[in-house]
């Protein structure tokens, strides 16, 4: 590092210290890295002359910092992707509960936290696609898919990742532990690979001929028809998707969402802010720029979110959920997916 970098380096870090001791301030940490957000940022300090300063990075990391800070952390708001990893921060004691009749009333109770230390305010489906080239039995359900027929035919993302963690943990909610261990060990065997790469890269094993099933967050499909995605736009109408689960629990349904800091310094912005988050501008804004699901009912869809279609969304309470991410670790370790 020269000279000159390290002392614009600490420039940059006076100048933010000095921000978040200043009054109207709102300090966010942040896992969403979306461009589109940066209009729901403007939009709230211009409706309430409130400054919103930022902290950007995965969100294991934010959580790490948001402990080691403890009650010297300047984090009002923070802001993560799934269920998983917002019950990771509420377990870890950097969320606080708090009251809200306006987030009471407009979101949705199964995709808030119990005690109201999390909302969640955009929702990804988690669903099945298939390459529409090919003639096989399509699955109807999560369950169909562990059947023995589609050995060596789906692409599915490793264990670690949080959008499985809380599917498996869905599953287990619905059906008992034994059952989603079966359903894992499924799936295990079926893969046409080992599991490698994003939600993406599952869509692109289709089009390669890797696979025949995959699983993916429905945003990922939609961002590929809107814009190009190398991979998967150019095939985009080789791809078909199926909302699993019509007939029984409905498709599974990941978040996006937030909660106030446990040791806020600006607890009333941060409240507003979140509560701005749900109003039907900013809910606009997660379709629109980010083809997400808004959880305000009656929000308008984009047109790449609409083209989906209409289909029935679990409404298991998303905090009952949470309590079995555990017991999905274990299973995803005793099955051997990697």
């Amino acid at each position: 590092m020269t000279r000159s970098t390290a002392l614009a380096g600490l420039l940059a870090l006076s100048t933010a210290t000095s921000a978040w001791a200043a009054g109207q301030e709102l300090n966010i940490y942040s896992a969403r890295h979306y461009d589109t957000d940066e209009q729901l940022y403007a939009d709230f300090e211009e409706a309430t002359g409130i400054t919103i300063n930022r902290i950007e990075g995965n969100a294991n990391s934010l959580l790490t910092r948001m402990q080691s800070e403890g009650e010297n952390s300047p984090a009002d708001v923070l802001i993560t992707v799934d269920t998983s990893r917002l019950t990771r921060a509420k377990k870890a004691g950097v969320l606080q509960s708090i009251d809200s009749d306006i987030l009471e009333e407009r979101i949705p109770a199964n995709l808030q936290d119990a005690d109201n230390q999390w909302f969640g305010f955009s929702a990804r489906s988690r669903i099945i696609f298939y390459d529409k080239t090919d003639s096989i039995d399509l699955p109807e359900t999560y369950m169909d898919l562990a059947d023995p027929k589609y050995k060596g035919l789906v692409c599915i993302r490793s264990s670690k990742n949080t959008y499985n963690q809380t599917l498996l943990a869905s599953i287990v909610t619905h059906h008992g532990e034994d059952a989603a261990r079966d359903w894992a060990a499924g799936i295990v065997d079926n893969m046409a690979r080992k599991p490698k790469g994003g939600d993406i890269d599952q869509l692109r094993g289709l089009v390669s001929g890797e696979c025949e099933l995959s699983v993916s967050n429905t945003y990922y499909f939609a961002r590929a028809m809107r814009k190009n995605v190398k991979g998967v736009s150019e095939h985009i109408d080789d791809i078909g998707w199926i909302f699993p689960s019509q007939e029984t629990t409905g498709a599974h349904m990941n978040l996006s969402g937030a909660g106030v800091a446990a040791h806020a310094p600006n607890k009333e912005n941060a409240i507003k802010f979140l509560e701005y988050l749900s109003s039907s501008s900013a809910q606009v804004y997660f379709s629109q720029g980010n083809d997400e699901f808004p959880t305000v009912p009656g929000v308008p869809l984009a047109d790449t979110v609409s083209t989906l279609g209409s289909f029935k969304a679990d409404d298991v309470l998303l905090s009952d959920v949470a309590e079995n991410l555990p017991t999905a670790l274990k299973i995803f370790n005793e099955v051997g997916w990697q």
